[in-house]
């Protein structure tokens, strides 16, 4: 990204900082979204992030690609189809990697996204709070604000079939680690041994 691109970039904190569709704070340095425009970067560079989960499996746009060099962002690419119901075993596996990342706090703070943010963003949160122990009317509430009216019943039913201990097992080496700030929210943090390094797409 070149100077003028920076600096015009930076003058728009002046202006009101607007996010992407769909945006909203999953817990502290989780962060959820439908697909940033450029009118959202001021917005984002506000966030601080240190890597996006990009959940679809067309290639990043190049302005967005520039947006994240400029910020030094990783960009992190599950691509889940959208158009087309993915096979359960494909979505399982697909989601199980990307969580294997989104827990990991060295890549925090994160934004989650798809195109709209509702069904594949909404099936990883999801599956994120089922580890998290939400009960699932919890988390069939939250999936639902989200995605409104287009609220697909096979994801429902995927989320209700998504097995956590699948997860726990390959973590089994996470520390539960307690901050003290606001309500006490657990937080979790791998042991250097025994860690897959996320597979991070060059930008």
């Amino acid at each position: 990204m070149d100077e003028q691109k920076k600096r015009n970039l930076n003058n728009d904190h002046d202006d009101v900082l607007e996010p992407p569709t769909n945006f909203s704070m999953v817990e502290d340095g989780i962060f959820r979204s439908g697909f940033p425009q450029p009118s959202n970067f001021p917005f984002l560079q506000s966030l601080n992030l240190r890597s996006i989960i990009y959940l679809c499996p067309e290639p990043y746009p190049e302005e967005n690609l520039e947006f994240l060099r400029s910020q030094n962002i990783q960009l992190l690419q599950f691509g889940i189809e959208g158009k087309t119901e993915p096979s359960v075993s494909i979505l399982k596996d697909t989601i199980l990697e990307a969580l294997k990342v989104l827990i990991d706090v060295r890549n925090h703070p994160v934004l989650i996204h798809c195109k709209r943010g509702k069904h594949r963003t909404g099936c990883l949160v999801g599956c994120l709070r089922k580890f998290q122990n939400w009960c699932l009317s919890s988390v069939f509430e939250e999936y639902q604000r989200f995605a409104g009216v287009k609220s697909r019943a096979t994801d429902l039913r995927f989320l209700e079939g998504f097995d956590t201990l699948l997860l726990r097992q390959c973590l089994y080496s996470i520390i539960y680690q307690y901050q003290g700030y606001g309500s006490n929210k657990r937080r979790l943090l791998y042991r250097e041994d025994n860690l897959q390094k996320p597979q991070t797409m060059k930008v």
